[in-house]
């Protein structure tokens, strides 16, 4: 016998189809016929970040990465494929990497227990930590250097994305594609824009301008 909430979830599918196809009989004929989403975000999996709903958008308009603590790791063959595929066959124009104050991932590489595989993964957000270590340390007060290291590691991800050469490719081809950087409140729903935004390797220092 399914579990009750299992066979909720079918029932809210069957009730949300109803309720968009009254609102508009076509509205799923067009979904099928493609997608065209102008952009990418790159976000944590937190179950409270949902991209859609954070800035009002409907099926089919954003594309969706989403993985512990809206990490940028150039091994990472599935995020690379998700990049891959927006920028060179979806052709989108933003890109936002969006991290969230209370991140347990971030919180995560704040100390030094172990969760398992998961202590792999976090590493690369120690790696964070490690870069601005004389700040994060300089903050006396918990809450305000987690929500800084929050910050700190959007941005670093911004500028990991801007190194690819995936993104730099696009910008040697003249495509309008930006990489922005972006930290959302869960407690009050607000996004903040960390103002961090890369529309050229240009902005980059010198080494890590590939010559493609």
């Amino acid at each position: 016998m399914p579990h009750k909430l299992y066979k909720q979830l079918l029932e809210n599918n069957k009730k949300w189809v109803a309720e968009k196809l009254s609102d508009d009989p076509e509205y799923f004929t067009r979904l099928a016929n493609g997608q065209k989403p102008p952009l990418l975000w790159i976000g944590c999996a937190d179950s409270r970040v949902p991209a859609n709903q954070i800035v009002g958008a409907e099926p089919g308009e954003v594309f969706v990465h989403r993985n512990i603590a809206n990490m940028v790791i150039h091994s990472d063959m599935n995020m690379l494929s998700v990049l891959d595929y927006a920028v060179n066959v979806l052709k989108i124009q933003h890109i936002i990497v969006c991290g969230h104050y209370g991140c347990g991932g971030i919180q995560a590489a704040m100390g030094n227990s172990s969760f398992g595989i998961i202590d792999n993964w976090i590493s690369h957000i120690k790696d964070v930590y490690r870069f601005h270590r004389s700040e994060l340390d300089a903050i006396e007060d918990e809450k305000e250097r987690f929500d800084k290291f929050v910050e700190y590691n959007v941005k670093e991800q911004v500028f990991g994305l801007a190194r690819t050469s995936i993104v730099q490719n696009a910008w040697k081809n003249n495509q309008d594609l930006i990489v922005h950087g972006w930290v959302y409140s869960v407690g009050n729903g607000v996004v903040k824009d960390m103002e961090v935004n890369i529309s050229s390797n240009e902005q980059l220092e010198e080494t890590f301008q590939l010559n493609l």
